[in-house]
């Protein structure tokens, strides 16, 4: 146990010793993952800004505005014109602008239904939602001036009976119950969690390239001549490159939750095992590749042949679900979907119950690979020199 606990420590303080490696190693990697993270998930707690210009001077308008208000869900802020708020859309004031024309409400009495016009400098989630919101509010609204003219009157009984009936419906003396959850998991934990198994699995380039070092440098062969078995070896560098990994997921976590404020919708520790299950896996893989090459020059390129491929058929870049049958077949045989639908389960709600699979086959995954890395870790040959 001595043995291993000495190799570890040893790996570790070669890799974050020093100003460089802790940057290059620990530091840059968390805070290139921390970045997509806030960039791709948002800061928890924000709301949207809304730029609205309401010509109308009916209640329509203001009822439309009303709402919107109501939902709790944008921040509405008013422009003068239709020029000023195109102005603010462009200069990214706000996520989308509504422009509300002269008439609206008159044109509603009558039948019609009045162009509103949106504006959005690029399709975002806050945008799509507000177009959503703007178009089933209008709808009702027409739907409600239809009646209201179907009742009879004459076109100013029938835009002020509108009008009365708005302003009941702003009271909301009638609701619904919530029944809708929101149990599944946000899109973008999908694509954040992939992105930082992707940068954790980039630690096996750093791992390979040491052991490529020892060995090349005859390191290894006077480790296995010294009273040293083949499989301490193995583990020395298996849990050393766990122990780095573990701290670069304290540092990711750390600033994702409490610096950029986002909410991963897991809880911490459930997160954090994912992630730690997935470096053990990801360490076994070091392992087998360092038996595998004796080369050093190949081992970043076999490394790329790994972690690229390997991305792509577990989920990181696009859901399972798009890709063609074989592939998703494929993917079972990849740790990277399994620590996904690790999270995916957690974040729906799902117990150990459920979770116990891909947990057990990143497990199982991880001790066959070091169990082979263990077998073909061996000093045969110090490797080519440059």
């Amino acid at each position: 146990m001595n043995n291993i606990l000495t190799i570890a420590w040893n790996m570790v303080m070669r890799s974050i010793a020093s100003r460089r490696g802790m940057l290059t190693y620990i530091l840059l990697p968390s805070i290139v993952v921390a970045i997509i993270i806030f960039v791709t998930g948002g800061v928890e707690g924000s709301t949207p800004t809304v730029l609205y210009t309401n010509m109308d001077t009916g209640a329509a308008g203001k009822h439309l505005l009303a709402e919107l208000e109501n939902t709790g869900d944008y921040k509405l802020v008013s422009r003068s014109d239709e020029a000023a708020l195109k102005e603010g859309i462009t200069q990214q004031e706000g996520e989308a602008g509504i422009w509300i024309p002269a008439g609206y409400t008159a044109q509603l009495a009558g039948g019609q239904q009045p162009q509103l016009s949106i504006y959005e400098l690029r399709a975002t989630e806050a945008s799509i939602m507000v177009k959503m919101k703007v178009n089933a509010i209008a709808g009702e609204m027409l739907g409600t001036a239809q009646t209201v003219q179907a009742a009879g009157g004459g076109t100013g009984d029938a835009e002020a009976g509108l009008g009365a009936i708005l302003k009941q419906a702003e009271q909301h003396n009638v609701g619904s119950t919530r029944t809708d959850y929101d149990l599944y998991p946000r899109e973008t934990l999908g694509v954040i969690t992939g992105l930082t198994l992707m940068f954790l699995m980039g630690l096996v380039t750093s791992t390979v390239s040491l052991i490529m070092d020892d060995r090349k440098g005859r390191t290894m062969m006077r480790m296995f001549s010294a009273p040293v078995r083949s499989y301490e070896i193995a583990l020395g560098n298996f849990l050393g490159s766990f122990m780095m990994g573990v701290i670069q997921i304290a540092v990711v976590l750390t600033l994702g939750k409490w610096v950029f404020r986002y909410d991963y919708e897991v809880p911490m520790y459930l997160y954090f095992l994912v992630l730690a299950a997935f470096m053990l896996v990801s360490m076994g893989i070091a392992s087998t590749v360092a038996g595998l090459v004796r080369n050093p020059r190949n081992a970043g390129m076999l490394n790329s042949l790994i972690l690229t491929p390997t991305c792509m058929l577990g989920g990181c870049f696009w859901p399972i679900s798009l890709m063609p049958d074989y592939m998703q077949k494929a993917a079972n045989f990849m740790p990277q979907k399994w620590a996904i639908q690790a999270v995916d389960i957690a974040a729906t709600g799902g117990g150990w119950d459920e979770l116990w699979l891909p947990f057990a086959i990143l497990g199982l995954m991880a001790v066959v690979l070091l169990a082979i890395g263990s077998v073909i870790l061996r000093p045969n040959e110090a490797g080519i020199s440059a």
